[in-house]
């Protein structure tokens, strides 16, 4: 809307719109005053019509006007097509009305003036707009008997002018297009003629157009169709060196160099063409005027390159540096192993930067540990751990061990601890008689020039990284230096990480071993073997255990609890112990995981309350919440009995143990699952399973059946498909294992437990029933005393018979029911009376005056270990006796 055919077009649609606004405007009042003129006609013809009807007054005098009044009313108010014919008395009440509720109420209007014999008629205000009312006297023999009321809303008139409107509105419209058509055509032959710009815009084009043209720091030359020189900026006679008056010059008269001048008259395109003139380079582009109908002659720009080339060799250079530190940023580091992260650093410095890199390392670093603080007053003893180069570099091989002679570079650095350059290594006269044998094979090999940087990290000098150039590269230099300290600073950084990444994990395994069982206990109703990977990434919390338990039994355990580090290894340390003190209660496995469950569950709320009570300073340096509680472990707790073959199981959602048959047949159990360990609400379910003699029990974490690239159904089927070859011993069962499942990046602790069955021997368990009266003592004593003499324990018979005969007598006397005794011999010998009571007997000592309770004093001095173990209709009291 700035050019020209745009504004005219603005003045001419507003002048439109202001004679259709004034035309509407007329027709509008002019439509108004018709439709009130028509209202009042209508309204008074309908009243008047009605009140001088025959026979109304008469009517009016009748006993009950508004029957008669009411539908004559109405059939008149429709006919005369207005809202409504209300007739009244001269107070004003209605007779009709075109709702009949308001018969007998006061009308609503002005009837003063109809009263004594006038006509009224007033517009009023309705609720859905204005409306016009006539009010007219019904007289008889000049009184007024009555009032006859008629009224319209004055929207229900409509008259020319509404037709009138929409006609004005299309004309309105059609001169408001044709005017926008007449614009455009304008307009566009306007454009094409101007290029688009205004008149104000070409004038300031022109205005600016020199101090544009002299003001850019590239020069310009316009040559016309004549080979003069039309327009040149200040830029292209400073450069060219050109007269004041080149205006309209021919270009071969000034003097240029031939080949600007041959450039120049070809009109010939060109792009960075690089020209000499005098003593700088000059980059010149040239395009012809006429390609497009412009006139004849070309436009050459000028551009001084000689600076810029100069920057572009630093540029290239500042690029090519970044270009090696995002490259080390991006491989340095990406293991946390002290010697690959060494071996990264070379194998990019090597590519980008150096024809050889070593890196030297204090031995205390490649172990996890930190070198000894302070400064160096010489170079300690270091080791070889990376090299990177196209051969073996001539001082030192990878993994050798030896220390730096005072006068290396090397040792100075780690006096110093500031890097040293060494240009020249031939020059370096210092280094050449503190160690000639050395700097000579250095020379001879090519070598020529050295930095030695420190790697040092949180204020620990850990070794040297040594950057070398052959003769064949350019030396290295002092702006290479920095370059070499921001590798050197950065795989410092890494080396540190992986060193205490290695202390930590170090660390962890340590405790983690340490908590776990270092010999197996003795036991024969099992062969076990056993084997426990720590993750390689960090130590998480799986456990294995095997307990002995009364009566030839034993308990197997494996657990895992979620997470990694020391955390998890001190959190399984927690748990194994609990369920190593809740065995000695001997419960069965769904309850003792119900107590673990309650014990962890105990944990975490404690956790909880002791975060919640920390201080905001507490907050910001103690551990987390989340990295103190239990939940999310899981446990599968086990109990074999060889003197029946049965095993009793429950699991904590820990994955179901597998089953090895005599026949080669593999089984995963169908164990109900249970939640984990902490997250409570649900009881834990156990099942028994027959084992034959010869079976193998197979029992395992989560690790080695699932990661990342394998789910647990797969895990699982692969496990499978290793048990099956049934007369493997467990420890080849365990190698077969892992060598087929431990996956190739192990991100999860490993526990396998592999326990092959045995059947006690018949012969060595003797049982019967005892009835429940005192006299049967003596008759168990004499039966233990055969039994025992058969097994050839005859030096056991007197103390077994005393511990026998205490645990019967305690049950005749305080458990009702059938009594039965039990021995078995096994690594020892076992007495087991099992009664139907469920009181436990306590051991206490007696009084001098008391005349009992002395039993199970004496049992507890003549046997190893007693206890009770309870099931579901009584309990077991067993005594456990070394054989001799």
């Amino acid at each position: 809307m700035s050019s020209v055919a745009g504004q005219m077009f603005m003045l001419q649609a507003l002048i439109i719109v202001l004679l259709v606004a004034a035309a509407v405007a007329s027709l509008a009042l002019t439509a108004r005053n018709d439709r009130f003129q028509a209202a009042r006609a209508r309204s008074l013809a309908a009243a008047e019509s009605f009140a001088h009807a025959p026979g109304l007054p008469a009517v009016l005098r009748g006993p009950n006007p508004a029957s008669v009044l009411q539908p004559l009313a109405e059939a008149a108010r429709k006919t005369g097509n207005v809202d409504f014919i209300v007739v009244m008395n001269p107070d004003g009440i209605r007779y009709s009305s075109p709702r009949p509720e308001r018969i007998g109420k006061k009308f609503i209007g002005t009837i003063g003036p109809a009263s004594t014999g006038h006509v009224t008629i007033e517009s009023l205000q309705g609720p859905v707009g204005e409306e016009i009312q006539a009010v007219v006297p019904v007289k008889d023999g000049g009184r007024v008997v009555g009032m006859v009321a008629s009224g319209l809303k004055v929207s229900k008139i409509s008259g020319a002018a509404d037709r009138l409107l929409p006609f004005l509105i299309g004309a309105g419209a059609g001169a408001l297009a044709l005017a926008t058509a007449g614009t455009a055509l304008v307009s566009r032959r306007l454009r094409r003629q101007t290029h688009g710009l205004g008149p104000a815009e070409m004038t300031r084009m022109y205005e600016h157009h020199d101090a544009v043209l002299h003001a850019v720091r590239e020069g310009v030359v316009i040559v016309g169709d004549e080979d003069r020189v039309v327009l040149a900026n200040d830029e292209a006679r400073r450069l060219l060196a050109l007269p004041p008056d080149v205006e309209g010059r021919q270009v071969d008269s000034l003097h240029l160099d031939s080949r600007m001048t041959g450039l120049l008259l070809s009109r010939r395109d060109a792009s960075d063409a690089v020209l000499p003139v005098g003593d700088s380079l000059l980059a010149v582009n040239n395009r012809s005027t006429d390609r497009h109908g412009g006139p004849p002659g070309s436009v050459a720009t000028l551009r001084d390159s000689t600076e810029l080339r100069a920057l572009a060799g630093k540029a290239e250079a500042a690029q090519g540096r970044l270009r090696l530190l995002y490259e080390a940023s991006v491989t340095v580091g990406t293991t946390l192993d002290v010697t690959r992260t060494a071996e990264q650093l070379t194998e990019v410095a090597a590519r980008w930067f150096a024809d050889y890199v070593t890196v030297d390392l204090a031995e205390p670093v490649l172990h996890g540990d930190e070198p000894p603080p302070g400064g160096y007053a010489q170079a300690p003893e270091l080791r070889r751990v990376a090299l990177g180069g196209t051969f073996s570099h001539p001082q030192y091989r990878v993994g050798e061990v030896y220390r730096y002679a005072p006068a290396t570079p090397m040792a100075t650095v780690f006096v110093s601890e500031r890097p040293v350059l060494v240009p020249d290594l031939s020059a370096a006269s210092e280094w050449r008689a503190g160690d000639p044998e050395r700097t000579r094979i250095v020379i001879e090999h090519g070598l020529q020039s050295l930095i030695t940087v420190p790697l040092k990290a949180r204020g620990v000098l850990m070794g040297v990284a040594n950057f070398w150039r052959m003769r064949e590269s350019p030396p290295l230099e002092e702006d290479d230096l920095t370059l070499a300290e921001e590798l050197a600073a950065r795989a410092a950084v890494c080396i540190d990480n992986a060193r205490r990444f290695t202390r930590e994990h170090a660390m962890a395994v340590t405790l983690q071993r340490s908590l776990l069982p270092r010999v197996l206990p003795e036991q024969t109703a099992l062969d076990v073997a056993y084997r426990y990977l720590p993750a390689r990434t960090g130590v998480g919390g799986d456990w294995f255990d095997v307990i002995p338990l009364p009566g030839a039994r034993v308990a197997l355990v494996v657990g895992d609890v979620v997470g990694h580090g020391l955390h998890a290894a001190a959190t399984m340390g927690r748990l194994r112990t609990a369920v190593q003190n809740f065995s000695t209660l001997d419960l069965p496995p769904d309850e003792l995981l119900a107590h673990l469950d309650d014990l962890v569950d105990r944990t975490d709320r404690d956790t909880a309350t002791g975060t919640a009570a920390n201080t905001d300073s507490d907050r910001d340096t103690g551990p987390a919440k989340d990295e103190l509680t239990i939940t999310g472990a899981t446990c599968l707790y086990a109990i074999y009995d060889p003197t029946t073959g049965t095993c009793t199981m429950a699991r904590a959602g820990h994955p179901p143990p597998a089953v090895v048959h005599p026949d080669g047949t593999v089984e995963v159990t169908e164990l109900p699952a249970g939640p984990p360990l902490g997250v409570g609400g649900l009881p834990f379910e156990a099942a028994e399973l027959r084992l034959p003699e010869g079976s193998s029990l197979v029992l395992y974490t989560d690790g080695l059946v699932e990661d990342r690239e394998r789910d647990l159904n797969t895990g699982l089927e692969t496990l499978c498909t290793a048990l099956a070859c049934p007369s493997r011993p467990p420890e080849e069962i365990c190698d077969v294992v892992i060598s087929t499942l431990q996956p190739a990046r192990q991100s999860d602790d490993i526990a396998l437990l592999v326990a092959r069955t045995h059947l006690t021997d018949p012969g060595r368990i003797a049982e019967w029933d005892v009835p429940s009266e005192p006299s049967a003592v003596a008759g168990a004593r004499a039966d233990v005393t055969r039994q025992l003499t058969r097994w050839g324990l005859e030096e056991q018979a007197f103390t077994t018979e005393l511990i026998l005969s205490e645990l019967i007598t305690n049950a005749i006397r305080y458990a009702p029911g059938p009594i039965k005794v039990r021995l078995l011999y096994d690594r020892t010998l076992i007495c087991e009376v099992t009664d139907t009571s469920s009181t436990s007997p306590h051991l206490r000592y007696a009084a001098d005056e008391d005349e009992g309770g002395r039993g199970l004093f004496l049992i507890a001095q003549l046997a190893e270990h007693w206890g009770t173990r309870y099931f579901a209709r009584g309990k077991v009291i067993w005594a456990e006796q070394a054989v001799t």
